[in-house]
């Protein structure tokens, strides 16, 4: 019978066994579009459920931002449900399938492609690179710079990293399938409603916390891979300096901890000012000292990115040799 937490030593390893192979899947086939071009991905699925409840709870105009807020609790409570249920039924499938199940629900490939795509973009124009970067921030990008456009796929990189690597990886160890779908269900609905604005602001309260509260220990954890991943350049004290110092000025309580990590490692300048539309939204410099970053930087962010993720490997590896 499938268990939310692992009883014995035994289920523990065969938890982390399922959880290497399918890091090393995600390394190895990452997103496969011949496959996402006839079946649905479950990141749309959830998306899907999301905008029921969206639909149900935030739709009616007229209602009061307390009214608003309810929905938004009872949106996670249903999705939360959901989860488990879709969870725990998966896990009857057995070893092989948790493996696919993980496997697609990471995103360390996808992620080195994207950014990596960025990279390459710029080496050709500043407009290509704008649309590049465009595809994985949520900020204007229309009169970036470059050092604007690689300092955003940097700071991209090291928040999914902790988004879309760490933190699923950390929910399945706890609590199996249904841990990791709670946690991909909580993600995708605080990028659909988590924002501060006029329709979301009170509806999509809770899903913002719930995704803060399930980022806590993933992130600061991304952050101390980063720190380790750095010693071998030298650079792991200033990036722990830099994380203990900056992080908490960022505006999210848990992106500015692997962001802050990135910098020091990189020993460059991250966040700032940027543009949403016509609006500036103003923060402060994460590795203020640091220097002006450089589209050679970008190369150097993903190394690191994947020595953290090695380094989160070889921790796994370890924790099967001890539970063994």
């Amino acid at each position: 019978m499938p268990q939310f937490w692992p009883t014995t030593f035994e289920d523990f390893a065969l938890r982390c066994s399922i959880l290497l192979f399918a890091l090393a899947l995600d390394w190895v086939f990452g997103e496969p579009d011949f496959l996402w071009r006839r079946v649905t991905h479950p990141v749309v699925l959830f998306g899907r459920v999301i905008s029921n409840f969206t639909n149900l709870f935030n739709g009616r105009i007229g209602r009061t931002g307390a009214q608003r807020k309810c929905g938004g609790i009872l949106t996670v409570i249903g999705f939360t449900f959901i989860a488990i249920v879709v969870g725990w039924s998966l896990s009857w499938g057995g070893a092989i399938i948790e493996t696919l199940c993980v496997a697609i629900l990471l995103a360390g490939r996808s992620l080195d492609e994207h950014i990596r795509a960025v990279g390459t973009a710029l080496t050709q124009s500043i407009a290509d690179a704008r649309t590049a970067v465009g595809m994985i921030v949520g900020r204007s990008t229309d009169n970036m710079s470059e050092a604007d456009i690689t300092r955003a796929s940097i700071e991209t990189g090291a928040e999914n990293l902790s988004d879309g690597v760490i933190a699923p990886a950390f929910w399945f160890l706890l609590f199996g399938l249904p841990g990791l779908l709670l946690y991909k269900m909580t993600n995708t609905a605080d990028s659909m409603i988590g924002y501060k604005n006029a329709r979301f602001y009170a509806f999509g309260w809770a899903a913002a916390k719930f995704d803060d509260l399930l980022n806590y220990i993933p992130a600061r954890l991304t952050a101390l891979l980063l720190c380790i991943t750095a010693m071998q350049n030298g650079n792991g004290v200033r990036a722990a300096r830099c994380m203990l110092r900056d992080a908490k000025s960022h505006a999210s309580p848990n992106a500015g901890w692997p962001e802050a990590a990135m910098a020091g490692a990189l020993n460059i300048w991250l966040a700032g000012p940027r543009a949403y539309g016509r609006r500036i939204r103003h923060a402060d410099k994460l590795n203020p000292a640091g220097n002006l970053a450089n589209p050679a930087d970008i190369g150097r962010s993903l190394h690191l990115l994947k020595g953290a993720q090695l380094l989160f490997a070889v921790l796994i590896f370890g924790l099967i040799f001890l539970a063994g």
